[in-house]
């Protein structure tokens, strides 16, 4: 049994239009505070050994100037890499897959024993086809991540109970898993609905997600 119910509470998500080097861009956060000191979380989100553990298989030089290529999804570039010091760490990669290119900040701080973390992923709007954007909105990739940080709650034990990354696509068609899955379309509906969207384009936008990442019926 995995708690879908606090892990949904103890995310922050947010998400803006704005520009970005010109570029009128897409602008998606999720923010997380996990029970593990920040030298802990570092290793777990950029090392192979602890990232297959609670996200996919990755390859590549895993450092600043280096490439890496997750299984299956998407690859890039690591445009930064500062390890912890003074209590804050983090990295910039740009995040590569279907022939498009967005960008992916991960920030670290401590918060006493524990560790804040917060993920920015920007994508620019030009580069977003405009079809997609209307059916899904930004639940497309944000329910995605809100499944990584699922992962890496679980991980380190922010979240109760077990789940592997290879039990994950089985694991969307069950009750649980289409709990959590719609938990996270209307978070992110409601983001975007307080970003000034229309709550009903919102609405169908979550529904559409929803059913993507379940299968199931609209």
């Amino acid at each position: 049994m995995v708690d879908v119910h606090h892990q949904l509470a103890a995310v922050s998500r947010g998400y803006r239009t704005e520009d970005r080097d010109g570029e009128p861009s897409h602008v998606q956060s999720l923010e997380q505070t996990y029970p593990a000191p920040i030298e802990d979380v570092w290793e777990a989100v950029t090392t192979g050994e602890r990232i297959v553990r609670w996200f996919l298989p990755i390859s590549g030089d895993l450092r600043e100037g280096g490439h890496y290529q997750l299984e299956g999804n998407a690859g890039g570039s690591i445009l930064e890499c500062t390890p912890p010091a003074g209590g804050v760490a983090g990295y910039r990669i740009t995040w590569e897959f279907g022939g498009g290119v967005s960008w992916v900040t991960v920030r670290l701080a401590a918060v006493g024993e524990q560790t804040r973390f917060e993920l920015e992923h920007v994508a620019r709007v030009a580069d977003m086809p405009a079809q997609m954007w209307e059916t899904y909105g930004p639940g497309a990739t944000g329910v995605g991540w809100d499944g990584g940080l699922l992962g890496l709650g679980l991980h380190l034990q922010a979240t109760e109970g077990s789940l592997s990354p290879a039990e994950a696509a089985a694991w969307a068609g069950t009750d649980e898993g289409k709990a959590f899955y719609r938990g996270s379309a209307d978070a992110w509906a409601a983001a975007h609905a307080a970003s000034g969207a229309d709550a009903e384009l919102t609405a169908r936008n979550a529904d559409a997600t929803y059913g993507f990442y379940t299968g199931a019926g609209m």
